[in-house]
């Protein structure tokens, strides 16, 4: 199912670039449109978890570096069946945690030091058994790609505002729709951007995480928002009720 997932998210943002690549440049506009996206998504495929993780400047440790957070994060893979991911530390006072990767074997756990630092043995396992679920059920790829991309087509929007800007815009027939193309670009590329344990310890957790990121919070691009266990730009969860428990 996450493979399908993953297939579609990827087939719509591509036809939304070329869509939009059409109504910006014409012809040549589309084919650009379509090389671009067939670059990003081989790169987000490939590569978006290591996009994520060099851009909070993530850092690898290894069991001598760190002992601890190795060993829960191996007891808790061992006890699911799975493969020891990657660990990976964040410096910031912000308490948070995301998995990445596009499969159990070429997964990623990172967590910041603001973590580390709030929670118990206990609620820490919890957060990394949570975040080893999404592991499991292989839903941690459709998330990486959609900050990969989302962060891509933002990128591409803001281009595409300046180059409108700087240029005045296109009028001509092959140009599509100058300036209103690009506000639409700009417009559709905010909405593409947002597309995408044990209870008791795990709750004790989540409410030292959602205070601990109002007090600390975090300059997180907001594509890769959705991937820590609390919104880093809220102080809130994923879902209505301000945590993130879907797995």
């Amino acid at each position: 199912m996450s493979t399908l997932r993953t297939a579609l998210l990827m087939t719509v943002l591509t036809l939304l670039l070329v869509i939009v690549g059409r109504g910006l440049g014409g012809q040549s506009g589309m084919v650009i449109a379509f090389v671009m996206a067939t670059v990003m998504n081989f790169g987000a495929y490939w590569f978006s978890d290591r996009m994520v993780l060099s851009m909070y400047r993530a850092r690898e440790v290894n069991e001598m570096e760190a002992p601890e957070l190795y060993s829960m994060v191996r007891e808790i893979a061992l006890k699911a069946a799975l493969p020891v991911p990657r660990v990976y530390i964040i410096e910031s006072d912000t308490p948070n945690a995301f998995a990445t990767g596009r499969n159990p074997e070429h997964a990623a756990v990172a967590v910041t030091t603001g973590i580390l630092r709030i929670l118990d043995r206990n609620e820490l396992m919890s957060v990394l058994a949570h975040e080893l679920a999404h592991v499991k059920h292989r839903d941690i790829l459709i998330g990486t790609i959609a900050a990969t991309l989302a962060g891509a087509i933002s990128m591409l929007a803001s281009m595409a505002q300046w180059g409108a800007i700087l240029g005045g815009g296109r009028d001509d027939e092959e140009g599509g729709g100058g300036i209103i193309g690009t506000i639409i670009f700009s417009i559709v590329a905010s909405i593409a951007a947002t597309l995408v344990g044990e209870p008791r310890y795990l709750a004790n957790a989540l409410y030292k995480l959602h205070h601990g990121v109002e007090r600390f919070p975090m300059h997180a691009n907001p594509a890769t928002a959705h991937m820590f266990i609390v919104n880093p730009l809220r102080g809130g969860g994923q879902d209505a009720t301000g945590w993130d428990f879907g797995v």
